[in-house]
């Protein structure tokens, strides 16, 4: 009887612990909140090990004290603004970080192309839209650099997986404006971003339900 009980008080005890463990929503977290995708935190935090926390990538320093990055240290690139967005807050940015021919730090995001996607009106560069198989891009503001970019092909590799690929550049990630039907109502980027298609993402190699992967890019 009493290896009946304690088989009984274990059930019970496994799920008392499994009830109050925290569950993921479709609510947006702030500084050390839970997170399984990119889009699971607040503004300019990013997810990193579970948690949302700083972009290291920015220089964000909202969970460690204070809502912008430090003071400049030698161009390094600054807000040049906010942008209030679905009760948010985001910061603007006309500048990217410096680049680097032999391969730039960024962010790897996903966005789809073609007509009727969540990447809003036709891509910048052309005035066209991008449906898959395409392999193509789109650039935060600084690095679109006033379109002197477009048309022309990146090599992109995954820091995760060493796999490249080469797409076109055809699209801005504005970094300044966004939450309006032209942005298919999505906030500005992030000024490190490479937005990229399905296609590109099944080259590199990556989970694109990830949300974002860390990447090199340099001119192809």
């Amino acid at each position: 009887m009493a290896s009946i009980a304690s088989v009984i008080l274990l059930a019970f005890f496994c799920l008392f612990n499994f009830i109050t463990l925290p569950l993921f929503t479709n609510a947006i977290s702030s500084c050390n909140g839970p997170c399984q995708t990119l889009n699971d935190c607040k503004g300019n935090l990013i997810c990193i090990n579970g948690k949302c926390n700083d972009d290291p990538d920015i220089g964000s320093h909202i969970c460690s004290g204070g809502s912008t990055p430090p003071p400049n240290n030698g161009g390094s690139c600054q807000p040049s603004g906010s942008l209030k967005c679905k009760g948010e807050s985001y910061p603007q940015y006309t500048c990217s970080p410096p680049f680097v021919p032999s391969g730039t730090r960024a962010t790897l995001t996903l966005n789809n192309f073609s007509k009727g996607g969540d990447g809003g009106g036709p891509s910048k560069c052309d005035e066209k839209y991008h449906p898959l198989p395409e392999k193509v891009v789109a650039l935060s503001t600084g690095w679109f650099n006033n379109s002197s970019r477009c048309g022309k092909k990146i090599r992109i590799t995954s820091t995760k997986t060493g796999r490249q690929s080469v797409a076109k550049v055809v699209d801005e990630c504005d970094s300044v404006n966004g939450c309006d039907d032209e942005h298919a109502g999505q906030p500005p980027c992030r000024n490190n971003i490479v937005d990229a298609s399905q296609s590109v993402w099944d080259e590199l190699g990556l989970d694109s339900n990830v949300g974002h992967a860390s990447v090199t890019w340099s001119m192809a």
